[in-house]
């Protein structure tokens, strides 16, 4: 997740004073402004933003927020809190700022801060505004990350950027242009001293640019290079004595180094550049080709230019075994003994390991691994195919500590596995999607256990697990309730809406919940309904005089109650019980409709949504869930064949906020919705219009002019093209 943001920034303006010209004060004349990396309201920086308040009230036109004995409140002083958050129909002032735009600021030598500046008969929202504003600069932004894409459009950007002092960046689209080389120098200018975090992912660039770039970023501690095959291609990066000298100090302070995806990595040139990290904790070489032939440049007196041999990387694990703490090497194909010779490696103590794909892996490697690397908090054995049940019980005996595990696509992974998970104490996520032999009953089991679930337990993924049964849901919903917050049940198309009503009543805190492919849910089971006298269908019974034939007998159909007989349903939690929910995943739902739709997504925190493959959703169901869920910015409706223009252009204006829209297959749908998106959606990003036969090629690249902000746009077989033909 190129990936958005690795985490929101919540930004709580605290007034402890508020002066304008020939008003008299609000309070004392100081401001604070607290920054810190938890959701749920937006980025500052991407949206327009709202004040907002707890019950409401009015000052002077600003809607303000008093909160008796929060942080800061003090009543005697009569501060108040101004609390930043995400627009909605609701709010008396859904656009207070348009944009945000940094001034700078310093703070006097005698300390304090500044009184603030405001014009003569100042709007009071706009005073608001410049406080704000001026403030902001005060706060280095260390928890936001910038993609930058390498274009001469975004040099005026990035000299804008500089007074924010941003310290987080991704350069995309980076080549060997003249527009790439004008872009670094900038960077190296107005950004370098100030960075802390720098990816050049998958860029192609000179060694010369590389070196003028890290050695401007004296700061620096994360450093991705992966996929930048075209430095390391040569064979010669850093192989001159004084270059090497000027990034040792550039990289005094480095602490995580990617160096993924990279088939010209070697010896050399690996030895050159972690020596000048010396401080060196995180290390990814993920995906990297290694040789593990341990008599591979045994007796050679150099380090090979041309093969990256594990020898070599061993060699470095022993001399930074006392700082290493995270390593990656995931498809390696690394094998068993490799892994036992890692976990030997004397005053080595990791505590993230991961090891994605390695299908070579035995499970008794994993057993001596958890016992020679004790320390652990985060292990991924994910893909690898070879390991049984013994691996998850050695995992779960031996890391007592563990907090993150994951244990995807294990097709020899049964539920006996599991018993011994209860020893986890510290566990916060597991992840067993796609162990097509896990039923989940000895999970559910584990929970009942006298100690109870793992209580720091936030994360759980079952996905593709098709053995996983309503009876399983309940009790894991049960145990979980009052810490989980991501269940991922994606494709167990044995669960029904009793597994709905059980999460819908247990599991509060639920902020992501994914239910794809899930097809006997329906309407009832979104709205809560019950029906007491529905009986379950336990399928066909075998008749007593010809069961050791195989013959079955007849399903009569049921006889129909009187009025007066019915037995009417009753009510019972519905989705609606999961107000901080902020994705939702109810693809190919396929018993959905409008009925449960405009009832129940109403969710104003939510930001992903996939409705896709649900055929009955309409223009109707489109509207009410824009209503419902304004602050969207991913959404998928592929495959609704039912959605029309005259939907879209009601339902469009609600979304503002619309970053990646999925509209393939909507064979309704003209360049009529593309004029309505381009005018509403002004933060989009990525949309794909892919086999929708009423848009034109025309209209697609129309589209693209007129947004050039949009990166990617899928339009395969837009217009009615012949598919067939094509292929």
């Amino acid at each position: 997740m190129a990936e958005s943001l690795p985490q929101e920034v919540r930004v709580e303006l605290t007034s402890l004073g508020l002066r304008s010209p020939g008003k008299r004060p609000v309070c004392p004349l100081v401001f604070r402004v607290t920054i810190c990396p938890q959701p749920p309201p937006p980025p500052i920086y991407s949206h327009s933003l709202s004040l907002r308040n707890g019950p409401r009230g009015r000052q002077r036109g600003v809607v303000w927020k008093r909160e008796a004995g929060g942080p800061g409140f003090k009543s005697h002083s009569g501060v108040r809190t101004f609390r930043l958050s995400p627009p909605s129909s609701s709010a008396p002032y859904p656009q207070v700022f348009s944009r945000l735009e940094s001034r700078s600021r310093r703070t006097p030598p005698g300390g304090g801060a500044q009184e603030p500046k405001f014009p003569q008969n100042p709007r009071p929202l706009e005073s608001i505004k410049l406080v704000f504003l001026e403030l902001l600069c005060l706060f280095p932004q260390t928890d936001v990350r910038y993609i930058i894409p390498v274009a001469s459009a975004s040099l005026t950007s990035i000299k804008s950027l500089s007074r924010r002092q941003v310290s987080c960046i991704s350069l995309t689209n980076m080549d060997s242009s003249s527009d790439t080389s004008n872009v670094l120098q900038s960077i190296s200018y107005f950004l370098g001293p100030h960075l802390h975090s720098l990816s050049l992912r998958g860029g192609t660039l000179t060694e010369a640019s590389f070196v003028a770039l890290i050695t401007s970023c004296s700061g620096l501690q994360v450093l991705d290079l992966s996929g930048c095959n075209s430095l390391f291609m040569s064979g010669m990066l850093l192989d001159q004595p004084e270059t090497v000298q000027q990034v040792r100090e550039a990289l005094a302070n480095l602490r995580e180094l990617n160096l993924a995806n990279l088939h010209y990595l070697a010896d050399a040139s690996f030895n050159r550049l972690s020596s000048c990290a010396p401080k060196l904790e995180h290390l990814s070489l993920a995906h990297c080709h290694i040789t593990f032939d341990p008599h591979h440049n045994l007796f050679a007196q150099q380090a090979s230019s041309a093969i990256l041999s594990f020898r070599n990387i061993l060699c470095f694990l022993k001399e930074r075994a006392s700082r290493l703490v995270a390593l990656d090497l995931s498809g390696t194909n690394l094998p068993s003994t490799a892994l036992q010779a890692l976990g030997q490696v004397v005053g080595l103590h990791l505590q993230e390991l991961t090891l994605r794909g390695c299908r070579d892996i035995s499970t008794e490697a994993v057993a001596a691994l958890c016992h020679q690397q004790q320390g652990l908090t985060s292990l991924d054995l994910s893909g690898c195919s070879e390991l049984v049940d013994g691996a998850l019980l050695a995992v779960s005996r031996g890391l007592r500590g563990l907090r993150h595990l994951r244990m995807e696509k294990l097709q020899r992974l049964t539920d006996a596995g599991f018993a011994a998970l209860h020893g986890l104490r510290e566990l916060r996520s597991l992840d067993v999607a796609e162990c097509c032999l896990v039923s989940g009953r000895e999970l559910a089991k584990v929970l009942e256990f006298p100690k109870g679930p793992p209580p720091h337990l936030t994360s759980l993924r079952l996905a593709y697990c098709s053995l996983l049964k309503d009876k399983s849901v309940i009790s894991l919903a049960q145990g979980l309730g009052s810490s989980l917050k991501v269940l991922d049940l994606s494709s167990c198309m044995s669960l029904t809406n009793s597994s709905l009503l059980a999460i819908s009543a247990s599991l509060p805190q639920l902020t992501v919940l994914r239910l794809a492919w899930c097809k006997e849910i329906t309407d009832s089971g979104l709205l809560g309904l019950v029906d007491p006298g529905e009986k379950k269908d336990k399928g066909p019974k075998l008749s007593r005089n010809f069961g050791d034939m195989g013959f079955f007998l007849p399903q009569l159909p049921p006889e129909p109650l009187a009025p007066s007989q019915e037995t009417p349903k009753q009510l019972a939690p519905s989705l609606l019980m999961l107000r901080a929910l902020q994705e939702l995943d109810l693809t190919a739902c396929s018993k959905l409709t409008d009925t449960s739709l405009t009832q129940v997504l109403k969710f104003p925190c939510l930001k992903r949504l996939s409705l896709s493959l649900l055929l009955e959703l309409t223009d109707t169901g489109l509207v009410a869930v824009a209503r419902g869920c304004p602050s969207l910015e991913h959404l998928a409706l592929s495959h609704c064949s039912r959605l029309s223009d005259r939907g879209w252009d009601q339902a469009v204006n609600f979304w503002k906020r619309l970053q990646h829209l999925n509209l393939s297959s909507c064979n309704q749908l003209t360049e009529q919705t593309l004029v309505s998106i381009r005018k509403a959606c002004r933060q989009l990003t990525v949309l794909d219009v892919s086999m929708c036969q009423g848009i034109s090629v025309a209209a697609v690249r129309h589209f693209q002019a007129q947004l050039p902000h949009v990166t990617c746009v899928q339009s395969r077989f837009v217009g009615g093209a012949d598919l067939a033909m094509s292929l």
